[in-house]
């Protein structure tokens, strides 16, 4: 039995430098490290037991292998050196991965990379949100970490409206949250522009919205008449019928609840006032007149 120990202590494990650790019981937190490929078992949450419950939260191996009772020591011990970032609702990952490779000294061509193969949408795989990782991570671990967090709370919300989380339907509501959040001058105004939305999307309207040309690097250019003439991609809502293919941006709550619930109207229209909010109208007559006071 000592022999047997002492093989079973010393055995190497293969791990990253830093690792999530989860919230929860020490044989959930064993689960989801097994999960995620780490070599643990049932024996290591009675050592655990023995060592005191591990960290939560993001934990600094220092190492890519060490021998096992160092690293159960180690996510009972070690804390990581945290740096916050964030992701603001509306904003596209070229932006956010722009400012995480100045910010966490990353390589932005891995990011993109990393992203495309592991998240299921081309953009909004990412939710806006204030997230806490350690110094020294690298692009995939970070990567891993914010579709894997973004994916479990996209389930949780779909499960709890629909009873069932459908990517393929997850991305429509996400393209039209999208646009709303590009469009809406604040969150009252959300369900009412989706209103819009799918009030033109059910009389096979152009959506003819400024807003879906803010994406990529045009996150923050101001659209113009050239603009819109010249841009031959989907995101033209002008040029194209129906919506975008992939959503322009990531999307707040607010947005994702307004896609899914518009609020019930006739409005086809709606133009921002000289006080800021937007003037709603369900007539092209209606529109023009908001369109000539506005001058």
């Amino acid at each position: 039995m000592v022999i047997f120990s002492a093989f079973y202590l010393s055995r190497p494990i293969s791990t990253t430098q830093t690792l999530f650790v989860p919230k929860g019981s020490i044989s959930h937190i064993i689960t989801q490290l097994s999960e995620k490929g780490y070599d643990v078992g049932f024996i290591d949450k009675y050592i655990l037991l023995l060592l005191g419950k591990p960290q939560q939260g993001w934990v600094r191996i220092g190492s890519n292998r060490l021998n096992r009772i160092d690293f159960l020591y180690k996510i009972t011990t070690a804390k990581a050196q945290i740096h916050k970032i964030t992701l603001i609702p509306g904003e596209t990952l070229d932006i956010f991965f722009d400012m995480l490779a100045k910010n966490l000294k990353l390589e932005k061509s891995k990011l993109n990379r990393y992203y495309k193969e592991l998240s299921p949408y081309q953009e909004a795989g990412i939710y806006p949100d204030t997230y806490f990782v350690p110094f020294g991570i690298k692009e995939r671990h970070l990567i891993e970490f914010l579709v894997s967090q973004t994916d479990r709370k996209y389930r949780y919300i779909s499960n709890k409206i629909f009873g069932e989380y459908s990517k393929k339907h997850w991305l429509r509501i996400l393209i039209i949250a999208s646009i709303i959040q590009k469009e809406a001058g604040s969150d009252k105004e959300m369900p009412l522009v989706s209103s819009v939305i799918h009030n033109r999307l059910k009389k096979s309207m152009r959506l003819q919205m400024d807003g879906t040309l803010n994406y990529g690097k045009y996150s923050h250019i101001k659209v113009t008449p050239k603009r819109i003439r010249e841009d031959r991609s989907t995101f033209n809502t002008y040029r194209h019928k129906g919506l975008p293919t992939t959503p322009i941006g990531c999307v707040s709550l607010k947005a994702i609840k307004s896609a899914i619930f518009p609020t019930k109207t006739n409005y086809l229209y709606f133009m921002k006032s000289s006080q800021g909010h937007h003037d709603f109208t369900d007539t092209f007559k209606a529109h023009r007149k908001n369109i000539e006071n506005s001058k």
